[in-house]
Parts: C-alpha cells; structure tokens; sequence
C-alpha cells in the first residue's frame, strides 16, 4: 500500500522465521541483537538506525530525532522510555516495535513524508494511542489527517481473544458507544483500531487492514495468549530510505 505513495519507503512485520527479536522475554542478548542485525540487513537498513522504544502499554509518543537514532538497539536500558509511538522525518531511520498478539499500526504521512509506528495493546487501545498519534504528527510535522494513511498489521483475531468488562469498559468508553454488552466477549482490537482512525479523521479507503490471526497461525506468529506467555517476539518496522 504505501510503497505506491512513497518509492522510498519500507515497511513490514517480521515472522517465526526471523526468531525472537525482543530483548525482554529471557532469551540470550547476544542472540537476539544476531537476530536484529541479520533482520536490519533484510529490511535494507543499517543496524545503527534499529531505533525503539520500550513499550509500557500506554499511549505517548516519542518524536524521533536525530539523537535518539539507534535508541535501544543493543540494550533495554537506552531504549526510548515509557513510549509506544515513534514519528519521524528522518531519512535512514528503522523504527521498530515488538508483538506476541497486540496490535502493530502504522502511518504515514504522504503529504510531508512524515512515518510512524505504534504498538496498541488493549490498554493502548482503550488510552487512544491512534489519536495521539495523530496528534503528535500534526503538532511535530504540520501533518494533516487526510493525509495520513495508515495499515493495521497481524494481531490476535476476534475468534481467539475472549475478554472481560475491563476490557470491554474501556473500548466502550473510547469509542463513547456501546459496542459490546457486560460480561465477555470476542473483541476484534484491529476493528477498533481501524474505528478510532476513523473517527480521529483517517479516511476509510486510506486504511488497510491484515486478516491474520497471531493466535491461529502459531505456525509463523509468536502468540502470548495461544503459547501461555511463553514465546519470542515479531518486530514491526517502518523507515524511509535516502533513495527510493
């Protein structure tokens, strides 16, 4: 989608096959950083512009700058702290973020060239991190919101994600709507996400959406809920290159 609006942009989701590429699960550093470098060099970047944040399930986002290029690279300890969004203008920069059935987001801005990455839990969701997002691009880049396209990536699907009134409270609340009764339910959260773009201004025909489930295909996606917590991390990535 976005390649045909912008030649110099790159984007994707990361599988099974790539191995964990999260410093935070237990497994080995020394691997996972072999892991990221060799993923880098796929994604056509250098493993010095591997940028990300630490992702504590809220709603903040980080304006990537060029001190900040590299953050979190090869330790959690410089990851950018207490976000899970990143935007930029910079060219040669590899924004990064890491899934086991939350939900990747990604925008764009075609107008100013402008990109950004989210990471929407439930609790992201529910904090409204799409309209911060938003926000943010505007406040930081001038964007416009109907020049924002966005893609929603591989997460957990309706069909294996059974919540509580919590859960089901809060996407009640940011949708100001009642979309799913008291007691439990199947939520789709790529649906909700794809709603609160909507409502923020992102126009419907400027947003795809992945039909894969993280929790059915165990096969080629980590799934925290479907491996009982224990299981690697996907990496979501998005940068624009010098040259297309």
């Amino acid at each position: 989608m976005f390649q045909q609006l912008l030649p110099q942009l790159k984007y994707g989701f990361s599988t099974k096959v790539d191995g964990n590429l999260a410093l935070h699960v237990g497994d080995r550093p020394e691997q996972v950083i072999a892991n990221r470098i060799r993923f880098a060099e796929h994604a056509g970047f250098s493993f010095d512009s591997w940028t990300c944040a630490d992702q504590v399930h809220g709603a903040k986002v980080a304006v990537v700058d060029a001190s900040m290029i590299g953050s979190g690279r090869d330790s959690l300890d410089t990851a950018l702290h207490g976000y899970d969004g990143m935007i930029t203008n910079l060219t040669d920069v590899m924004l990064t973020s890491f899934y086991a059935d939350c939900v990747p987001l990604y925008f764009v801005d075609v107008k100013n060239q402008v990109i950004g990455l989210a990471h929407a839990g439930w609790k992201g969701t529910v904090a409204n991190i799409v309209g911060e997002m938003v926000r943010m691009m505007n406040a930081a880049f001038r964007s416009s919101v109907e020049d924002i396209h966005a893609v929603i990536g591989p997460s957990i699907g309706s069909c294996c994600y059974e919540v509580d009134d919590i859960v089901i409270n809060g996407i009640n609340n940011v949708l100001n709507q009642v979309i799913y009764p008291p007691g439990k339910a199947h939520v789709d959260l790529k649906e909700i996400n794809r709603q609160i773009m909507i409502r923020t201004g992102i126009l419907p025909n400027q947003i795809e959406v992945s039909n894969h489930c993280t929790s059915c295909r165990t096969d080629l996606y980590f799934s925290y809920r479907a491996e009982h917590g224990r299981t690697g991390r996907m990496a979501s990535w998005i940068g624009l290159t010098s040259e297309a």
